[in-house]
């Protein structure tokens, strides 16, 4: 019996770890405060644990400190360019890196992102640093710059 339970809490844990949705699972890996207080500021929480899927270009801390503060702080703000901004980083759809071609791919703002595959996947001019971060309902790959809409 004693051997039952401990099976049944492994595989209840492994089932919750891998059951974490995009927000989730952006806000446990550490280096995505920025996105998650932006996310929260924009209202759009709701939507990236809905049931997708979706792909987000997710871009670190160390990528919004690139933007300078007072821009930063103006942005946060602004909930209508910070909607614009932050749903221009997503794509409809469950895309692994393996499957991304190069071209233009509409986003969820509407405006096309420009996807680049030489030399590692681009995301406009920023790079995925990390790619594949599985969620239940989508797939996070990590960039090293904020990319805004045109």
């Amino acid at each position: 019996m004693k051997k039952f339970i401990a099976l049944a809490t492994l595989s209840f844990a492994a089932l919750s770890a891998q059951a974490k949705d995009i927000v989730e699972t952006a806000v446990g890996a550490g280096q995505f405060n920025t996105l998650a207080a932006a996310l929260q500021a924009a209202g759009l929480v709701d939507t990236l644990k809905g049931a997708g899927p979706f792909t987000v270009f997710a871009p670190t801390d160390a990528a919004f400190a690139k933007i300078p503060k007072a821009d930063l702080d103006a942005l946060l703000k602004d909930k209508a360019k910070l909607t614009a901004v932050l749903t221009y980083h997503v794509v409809p759809g469950k895309v692994m890196a393996k499957d991304v071609k190069a071209g233009k791919v509409k986003t969820v703002q509407g405006s096309e992102l420009t996807l680049g595959t030489t030399g590692g996947v681009t995301v406009d001019a920023a790079k995925v640093v990390q790619a594949d971060v599985v969620a239940s309902n989508g797939v996070i790959h990590v960039i090293d710059s904020v990319v805004l809409p045109k």
